[in-house]
């Protein structure tokens, strides 16, 4: 298949090819939690990339629950008009432009200062990093249904902004995915036990959200093909996941897998062991594909072409690409062109998987701050000064956070 090749969902819009850009967190949001100036230019740089489809970092359904303290949050329509504007952007280069909606559940630090739910008194662990993360609370039935409409109202918002879809995120560890697994759904209620169960928090959000957009306004899907934790959500649970979601009109499902104790999605296992450089969860995709009924797309690790064309050959729609782009934004316009570019990271080796995995994540974003200045990525910079600045940033942005959130509570 060819990667330049059109792609038609189910809902019958159109995607220009099969280059997906994947979200990542960028925690630019501004001091209302709204796009700001430098995620609109960093969003212009993927925008000229020529990528078929642009996913945005998360956006956050519910401004007490952010994933970090520097997330854009869609609750209601107060700036609505930023949106339009970051939605306008995101499509001036001819690319579908999705927002990611999402809510952390228990994935959600400490000091911010907002209380913890999840769908089970589980705390995270992660070692000598555990107390920067609360115990959550059990979520009641109110609040379950609450979170259910709170997706749909940033899905009908999106749309009248003028974005072309929603990817409802229920991967990573999130909370849509802390429902997914029985490592943090304990519950013994219809949303806990069986794994029809345990969907039925996705299953419900999906069905809120399509009757809210029209017919052809995008909704996908972000699951895990697999948790990589012992005891946790499965393949197996993954394709019966993706067979609900075949009754329902969905138009597309990510895969990926991981979440903070287990970052898969960086390439390693919960025990360290380092997954395939490129292309993570391929296997997981292709057995998943055989029950889809809708496209799938893979995200993880990939950054060169050949592996993209090798992906698409296995029957998988689209692929998604995150770490490849923040290094080099233009990557599809210069495949297009014939060039053979594959950037790339250096592996960080340290003992320490869990700062390991934080500094993976620091220069992933040190080269995202630099495309939102206009300026050129630096792959090569050091993974601890790129932490370094990386909770310098995270600083400032809590300090910003919290006053927001001390002024709503003053309204």
């Amino acid at each position: 298949m060819n990667l330049f090749e059109k792609l038609t969902l189910p809902n019958g819009s159109v995607i220009a090819n099969r280059i997906a850009k994947a979200a990542m967190e960028e925690n630019m949001a501004d001091a209302d939690q709204a796009p700001s100036e430098h995620l609109m230019r960093l969003y212009q740089s993927w925008a000229d990339g020529e990528a078929g489809l642009i996913l945005t970092g998360n956006v956050m359904v519910d401004g007490r629950a952010v994933t970090g303290p520097g997330g854009v949050v869609l609750e209601d329509d107060r700036n609505l008009d930023k949106f339009k504007r970051w939605a306008g952007i995101g499509r001036s280069g001819g690319a579908q432009f999705w927002l990611q909606i999402n809510h952390p559940g228990r994935q959600m630090q400490a000091n911010l200062g907002q209380e913890t739910w999840a769908p089970s008194a589980v705390p995270l662990d992660l070692g000598k990093l555990s107390n920067r993360f609360a115990v959550p609370r059990m979520m009641t039935a109110d609040l379950i249904s609450e979170v259910i409409g709170r997706f749909a109202t940033s899905a009908r918002l999106g749309e009248q902004a003028g974005f072309t879809g929603v990817e409802i995120h229920a991967a990573h560890g999130y909370l849509v995915n802390q429902f997914l697994s029985p490592l943090t759904n304990q519950r013994t209620d219809q949303w806990g036990g069986s794994l029809e169960n345990r969907a039925r928090l996705l299953v419900e959000i999906v069905k809120a959200v399509r009757a809210v957009v029209s017919p052809h306004f995008a909704v996908a899907v972000k699951l895990n093909s697999a948790d990589f934790q012992r005891g946790g959500f499965t393949t197996d649970d993954a394709r019966q996941v993706v067979e609900m979601l075949g009754r329902l009109p969905v138009d597309l499902v990510e895969l990926s897998g991981g979440s903070y104790e287990a970052p898969a999605m960086q390439g390693q296992a919960r025990d360290g062991r380092t997954l395939a450089r490129e292309a993570y969860f391929l296997e997981f995709a292709r057995d998943i594909k055989a029950v889809a009924k809708m496209p799938v797309m893979v995200t993880g690790g990939i950054r060169r072409r050949p592996v993209v064309e090798q992906v698409l050959g296995t029957g998988v729609d689209m692929v998604g690409m995150a770490t490849a782009l923040a290094i080099d934004p233009f990557l599809p316009r210069d495949w297009r062109l014939g060039k053979d570019t594959a950037p790339e990271l250096a592996p960080i080796t340290w003992k320490n998987k869990v700062l390991a995995s934080l500094a993976n994540m620091a220069v992933v974003k040190f080269q995202l701050n630099k495309l939102s200045k206009g300026q050129t990525p630096n792959p090569k910079v050091s993974p601890l000064r790129a932490l370094t600045l990386q909770q310098i940033a995270i600083a400032f942005r809590t300090r910003q956070y919290r006053r927001w959130v001390a002024q709503r509570s003053a309204v």
